[in-house]
């Protein structure tokens, strides 16, 4: 494992946001969500999330999450994903939302 300095961590902005609106996404090589995210201040971010064997659209609506909101933006298919939402990937590829344990503030960084 490659170790990084806490300045290399520093510089990666991780915020707290509120998933606001989600789509199906057929034309992603492996299936996906197009999400929608509000990051308060940062305003309202795009993904593209590889989530769709764990979660149903209908209930990933106002589940706040982690994300990477200092990534250029990724062009996936004919969508721009300008986020990485977080997760945990399980031994047989499923991903896990990582989220906040108690209901904050959206935009609020992760330190």
């Amino acid at each position: 494992m490659t170790q990084v300095s806490f300045e290399d961590f520093e510089k990666v902005e991780i915020h707290v946001g509120k998933i606001i609106k989600v789509e199906e996404f057929p034309k992603a090589k492996k299936p996906a969500y197009k999400l929608w995210i509000d990051f308060g201040d940062l305003g309202i971010k795009k993904s593209s999330a590889q989530i769709t064997k764990l979660y149903q659209p209908t209930e990933l609506i106002n589940k706040l999450i982690l994300a990477v909101t200092n990534f250029p933006p990724r062009k996936i298919a004919d969508f721009i994903s300008e986020v990485l939402v977080l997760g945990v990937v399980l031994d047989d590829g499923q991903v896990v939302l990582i989220q906040p344990d108690r209901d904050v503030s959206v935009g609020k960084k992760i330190s």
